[in-house]
């Protein structure tokens, strides 16, 4: 092979001491159950040393596939999701996928198909039940639909991919009552979006705490989380000891709320979040929230639709997540 010639899917059977046909299974994403992972691992290291890239044109015609999956998203600025495309496409990039990330206009709504024909362009879609309305035109068609972060007793999905996001609540919530908080004292700000996520955390925190907690829902932004803190400590009776955000968004204009009206965090009311976005370790004090793995969701829900395309059982997971405790909660004074 000459410096300037292209690279063949010979050259890389050569380099890795195996097959054409092995190559072929492993870059065409279809070795499981046929080649060992550490053989497609040595496949797909030697492809990328040597500059290999299959003729997806060529490939795509004779298989009648597109090869490219859609991963429809509310937002394309906020961390979280940024994340889970990330996940998605590495995925995707070591079984021969792209990813088209497609966010819902609105953040969260119906979305017109954006291709004009997605059965036609598309061979599955990975979607967050945030942008669930999202599919209403794109869905159409029956193409193979995994939902991430999902009411898995929804019908109508191949898989759904899940965080352990009640298990997460309770953590929150265990840790708030072990620092001496008394559950009528605990506040929720909860995310003013009506999906299973939000449903499902505000389920669990009042299950711990045994009751409901005082609640204001606020759009997911700062000032919006600031004015509906307000709100919250604006209420007649005992001003609350502890503010359990959905979210570390939330959280943020919590504690912007707190400053404002002169308390301390944690020394006057202690702040959780939920997500562990850099901004968590961004401000002071840093905050107590619960970090979700958002790669391995994305990685998961290609990998589930992966499998639904090939014909295997593709079963979703739930990802564990757990709480990271920062200098912002603390044992409330009258403890």
């Amino acid at each position: 092979m000459t410096d300037t010639a292209r690279p063949t899917s010979r050259d890389v059977a050569r380099a890795a001491g195996v097959s054409q046909a092995t190559v072929s299974l492993v870059l065409g994403g279809k070795w499981r159950g046929r080649v060992s992972e550490r053989t497609a691992d040595t496949v797909r290291a030697q492809a990328r040393e040597l500059g290999y890239r299959p003729n997806i044109a060529a490939r795509n015609l004779r298989l009648g596939r597109t090869r490219t999956a859609l991963l429809v998203v509310p937002s394309i600025t906020n961390e979280y999701f940024a994340r889970i495309y990330t996940g998605a496409a590495r995925v995707a990039e070591e079984n021969g996928f792209g990813v088209v990330l497609y966010p819902s206009p609105e953040g969260v709504g119906p979305a017109r198909d954006p291709f004009g024909s997605a059965q036609a362009a598309l061979d599955g879609i990975i979607a967050s039940s945030m942008a669930a309305d999202a599919l209403a035109a794109i869905g159409e068609g029956g193409l193979p639909l995994v939902m991430l972060d999902a009411d898995p007793a929804e019908p109508g999905a191949a898989a759904t991919v899940n965080l352990a996001i009640a298990d997460g609540m309770r953590q929150v919530a265990r840790h708030v009552l072990a620092l001496g908080h008394r559950p009528e004292r605990v506040a929720h700000l909860a995310a003013g979006i009506d999906t299973w996520t939000f449903r499902v955390r505000a389920q669990a925190l009042a299950e711990v705490l045994g009751t409901a907690p005082a609640t204001e829902h606020s759009a997911l932004d700062p000032e919006a989380a600031r004015q509906a803190t307000e709100r919250l400590l604006a209420r007649p009776g005992a001003r609350p000891t502890m503010v359990v955000c959905d979210d570390d968004v939330l959280a943020v204009g919590a504690c912007k709320a707190l400053r404002r009206l002169g308390l301390r965090v944690p020394d006057d009311i202690s702040v959780t979040g939920y997500d562990d976005f850099a901004l968590a370790t961004a401000i002071e004090p840093e905050l107590t929230t619960v970090r979700l793995p958002a790669e391995a969701v994305g990685a998961g829900g290609m990998t589930a639709l992966l499998d639904a395309l090939a014909g295997r059982p593709a079963t979703g997971a739930e990802l564990p997540v757990h709480l990271v405790v920062r200098g912002s909660t603390a044992p409330p004074r009258d403890a």
